[in-house]
């Protein structure tokens, strides 16, 4: 029997990609047939367990496409935001393999010799993976053709026009629901069970109610409440019900740190799945090169301004918070930031003094440090666990649902959101306040949140940034809250007022030295009064030749990424076009929103 599984297992691996012969289409005969494999719920067990398709250190990674982050890696949406895009030019997405491996499953589980609990339990997971899979595509395209079951080559289906998002989303919920009501809580570690089905779904629920609030172009405002009812019965139920707590031991410096690079997650309160590694029973990786430093990324000051101040009040607020250096910057603070962003006198495990930010052209002189490893053993760096659903998520949809429901209480922001402040003994967000004074920053950024509740969802959106920063739900977010045009602004860098000396440290001790572009560095370097040699940077404007690129060169400003100009389309830039390749072999597919 293992030699047909393992066999049957290849055969999944090898599917064709072409329209005809790889969307959907049967097993030629010569494969292994379902009746020798889906037998007992071993078979079940392996073939879902194959699907199985959590989130890596990659997450870290994944905020690049948004205004949380500066990069020098051509993502998709930069790309498209800065060059010519078409049908032609863009055409990842489209991929259904994974799709027919669920479906294929989904028609022939029932054959397992087991019982009903047991083969609702497969189905259900299978059908989970196929709402999420669904969601992305809907993400993607928003229509795309919905099918249920495998097809062979010739089979009309085949060449069918998409469906529209309505029935593809509702049949995503209809999934979801089978999955929640049928998959278990007890399952091996690292495997989706009960309350990681429901999370998923009330996170696509507040995605698709919040996306058909703010996108006019699709027509569909007078059913968003539906989806965001479900996202709010959904969320409370996995609070009232699922035993979890936000991880709070009473240290604010450390507690929110904890979460991420932490070498056992497995059993913390606030884990609804996590991915575990461990070098040591070879599973092991970690993303430190591509997280800290000058690789691909590093963290926009917009982000930094976004956390409070360590009052609970408006760090944009502060009169001249424009110019403040970095070391400014994190005074005074929310406690979340210094747990994210190398702060100053922070130090590296191998190191014997605090670092000192190394600045280069294109990045933006903040160094991340959520998904960095802080340490040099080699089974340490390895082996950190990854929180792939996190409980303090699910107590942000429920408050967010609620706000944009008109049915938010005090109460609730004080069992969701307040309880992620007092992780960080911030101040508690207050309804009244926040409604009677919205956040003029965020009110331009968000211009299209309005009526009574306009400050608190604006206070949950900064909520949301500041807790899942780098934990790829930034760019969901700004693409269902219609707020594509952030991305056109170009993401900046520390600020400083010129040449001269600068303390990066904390200390009052200068770190570093800007000079003029065209100036000669020296190969004696001044040194500081603790005895340690200056960093030198020649300064200049964007395309010259200095070490850094500031905004008004020698006369200072904050440190510039880019200048190429962004262009956010709306509501084209939303979605993605189906490729032109796969609009030739099926001429019934369309394409929305002026895509060609």
């Amino acid at each position: 029997m293992k030699r047909y599984k393992i066999l049957f297992l290849a055969a999944l691996a090898t599917m064709a990609t072409s329209c005809q012969k790889g969307f959907l289409d049967r097993y030629p005969q010569t494969s292994v047939t379902p009746e020798v494999f889906f037998n007992t719920e071993e078979d079940l067990a392996l073939y879902i367990n194959g699907m199985l398709d959590l989130a890596g250190h990659g997450m870290y990674l994944s905020d690049q496409s948004t205004d949380n982050l500066a990069t020098t890696a051509a993502v998709e949406v930069k790309n498209i935001m800065t060059g010519d895009p078409s049908s032609q030019n863009i055409s990842g997405g489209w991929s259904w393999d994974r799709l027919r491996t669920i479906n294929y499953f989904l028609e022939n589980y029932n054959r397992a010799v087991v019982t009903e609990d047991v083969k609702n339990h497969y189905a259900g997971l299978a059908r989970y993976y196929r709402a999420a899979l669904y969601h992305g595509k809907v993400k993607r395209f928003s229509d795309v053709p919905w099918y249920s079951g495998t097809l062979n080559p010739d089979d009309e289906e085949l060449y069918k026009a998409q469906d529209p998002r309505e029935l593809v989303m509702d049949n995503v919920m209809a999934d979801l629901e089978f999955a929640m009501a049928n998959v278990r809580d007890d399952v091996p570690t690292g495997t989706p069970d009960r309350w990681a089905v429901a999370t998923m779904a009330a996170k696509i629920a507040l995605y698709e109610g919040t996306y058909r609030k703010y996108h006019p172009e699709l027509g569909l405002q007078g059913t968003a409440d539906a989806f965001l009812e479900k996202a709010v019965a959904i969320a409370e139920q996995i609070i009232t019900e699922g035993g979890f707590s936000i991880h709070n031991t009473g240290n604010p410096a450390s507690d929110y740190a904890d979460l991420f690079g932490n070498q056992d997650l497995t059993g913390n309160s606030e884990m609804i799945l996590v991915n575990s590694f461990d070098q040591t029973k070879n599973r092991s990786g970690n993303q430190n090169t591509g997280v800290f430093g000058n690789y691909e990324q590093s963290p926009a000051r917009d982000l930094v301004q976004t956390y409070l101040r360590a009052d609970g009040s408006r760090f944009t607020d502060l009169s001249g918070y424009e110019t403040l250096g970095f070391v400014e910057e994190f005074e005074n603070r929310d406690p979340r930031l210094a747990q994210t962003i190398a702060y100053p006198g922070w130090q590296r495990a191998q190191d014997d003094a605090p670092y000192v930010q190394f600045l280069a052209r294109n990045f933006t002189g903040y160094h991340q440090l959520k998904g960095y490893v802080n340490s040099t053993d080699q089974v340490i760096l390895n082996s950190a666990d990854v929180p792939v659903h996190r409980y303090a998520e699910v107590l942000l949809i429920l408050a967010e649902a609620k706000a944009e429901l008109g049915t938010l209480t005090q109460a609730d922001l004080d069992r969701t959101v307040n309880l992620l402040r007092d992780r960080v003994a911030m101040p508690h967000l207050n309804l009244a306040v926040s409604n009677a004074d919205p956040d003029p920053v965020l009110v331009e950024k968000f211009a299209n949140v309005v009526g009574a509740n306009q400050g608190v969802i604006l206070e949950i959106r900064r909520e949301r940034r500041v807790e899942l920063a780098f934990e790829d739900s930034r760019y969901d977010d700004l693409m269902r809250w219609h707020a594509g045009k952030l991305l056109e602004n170009i993401p900046v860098g520390m600020y400083f007022p010129g040449v001269g000396d600068y303390d990066l440290t904390g200390d009052d001790v200068p770190d570093i030295r800007l000079i003029p572009e065209g100036q000669t560095i020296p190969t004696e370097r001044e040194r500081n009064s603790l005895g340690v040699q200056l960093v030198y940077y020649t300064i200049g404007t964007i395309g010259g030749g200095a070490s850094i690129y500031l905004e008004n060169g020698t006369n200072g400003g904050f440190l510039v990424t880019d200048d190429r100009e962004r262009t956010f389309v709306e509501p084209k830039y939303y979605y993605r076009p189906v490729p032109n390749a796969e609009t030739i072999l099926n001429p019934h597919l369309y394409q929305l929103f002026d895509w060609e």
